[in-house]
């Protein structure tokens, strides 16, 4: 349990009261949850809060650069069977954002906790987590976060010797490479789609060999530990070898290596595979990722992808050809205003699927999709877009700020 367990002062009460004012203005004005605003004022009254908050809990700190949303709402449903559960379920995961979530959390037991990658060491510090886990790392909004072997550096320094138990993915080398500078560790086999950020060695600098599922450097060595937890088709593998059936309303490879992970969580606080997987059933769809909507008439399935690793995981859960397609992408603040990344994105895999393009940066992507030699048509925007797809479900994939633009034009 985290150390600071003393209740709140005067002061931090002050700041929790002022915080929940804020947030319940700015929702009452129509922007938004308020989570970020609130926690923000909170903080600036009080510093320290964050960690007082976390004081009570034992705390899970979720970290990575895709499925970290996914992962802190199944192992939240997981602890639960163990006690009552505070977390960050609608992904305000910097510090203002925790700090708000924490706020809601005095009756709580564990906090299971969503973390900006950029953030991890400095919450970390500040929320003495028992447990930590560290999904992957691949290029996403280099604007602000910076080339990935940097932020794995940031975390080796920052997590050396940390007292928490790290859940960390054995087959992404710059999680690896990051985790192994703490002294619990244990490893899942989670699996990694997207290599192109882990061919050079983040230890040496030399080239990775890559023979089937294993990976290693042949100059100095580095490579793949054994994992104690394995994702096995649809099942978990425990250590005691035993498999687990996975059965979750999410879809996709990604969604059942989320679970894994989760599994292997839970089980630090004493919740069996079996309990932890049923538990992760009840999960439907995460803050309107994977929901299926009604708009005009028609079936529209909301997918989140922000970075070329999710929109290669999310190429290979939509519905095959000819099902219509939506594309929309944007580059505002919370997106990283860098576009270069579209370049990376196999965007042949949409052979044979009508595409619309719509979103702030829909000529970017036109471009991108034109080198691909896609047909696809540009819309003004979703209405018009949804008027031009052919019958079917569509499959509607949008990055971070279109994608809450489109919900909200759903009434999602």
């Amino acid at each position: 349990m985290a150390g600071n367990s003393d209740p709140l002062t005067p002061r931090a009460k002050i700041a929790v009261t002022a915080g929940k004012a804020v947030a319940a203005a700015s929702r009452a004005a129509g922007r938004g949850s308020g989570s970020v605003i609130g926690g923000r004022v909170a903080l600036k009254l009080d510093p320290d809060l964050l960690g007082r908050l976390a004081g009570h809990l034992d705390v899970t700190l979720v970290s990575a650069t895709n499925g970290k949303t996914t992962t802190t709402r199944l192992i939240a449903e997981a602890l639960k069977a163990a006690g009552p559960v505070v977390s960050n379920a609608l992904g305000a995961n910097m510090p203002a954002g925790i700090t708000s979530a924490l706020a809601g959390g005095a009756e709580a037991r564990y906090g299971v906790i969503e973390v900006d990658e950029k953030y991890l060491v400095g919450v970390a510090q500040a929320t003495d987590p028992k447990c930590i886990a560290l999904l992957n790392l691949s290029r996403d909004q280099l604007d602000r976060a910076a080339e990935t072997r940097m932020l794995a550096e940031n975390w080796r320094e920052g997590l050396a010797g940390s007292k928490a138990v790290v859940i960390a993915n054995a087959d992404d080398p710059l999680v690896v490479w990051a985790a192994s500078s703490s002294p619990n560790v244990i490893w899942v086999a989670a699996g990694q789609m997207w290599k192109d950020d882990a061919w050079s060695c983040p230890s040496c600098g030399g080239v990775m060999q890559r023979p089937g599922d294993d990976w290693f450097c042949g100059e100095c060595g580095f490579r793949r530990p054994t994992p104690s937890w394995a994702l096995s088709g649809d099942h978990v593998l425990d250590p005691h070898g035993s498999a687990w059936p996975i059965h979750l309303q999410l879809p996709g490879r990604a969604n059942k290596a989320n679970a894994a992970s989760s599994a292997a969580v839970a089980a630090v606080f004493g919740v069996p595979p079996q309990v932890a997987l049923e538990r992760m059933y009840q999960v439907q769809a995460v803050a309107g990722r994977y929901d299926v909507v009604q708009f005009q008439g028609r079936d529209l399935r909301l997918l989140l992808a922000k970075n070329p690793a999710g929109w290669l995981e999310t190429f290979s859960l939509i519905d095959p050809p000819p099902a219509p397609v939506i594309l929309s992408v944007n580059a505002r603040g919370a997106d990283g205003t860098d576009t270069s990344w579209l370049w990376d994105v196999d965007y042949t895999r949409l052979s044979g699927h009508p595409i619309c393009v719509v979103g702030d940066r829909k000529l970017d992507l036109a471009v991108r999709l034109e080198v691909a030699n896609q047909q696809f048509q540009v819309c003004e925007d979703l209405d018009q877009a949804v008027q031009l797809c052919p019958p079917g479900r569509i499959e509607v994939i949008a990055n971070y700020t279109a994608f809450q633009d489109l919900r909200r034009r759903v009434g999602n």
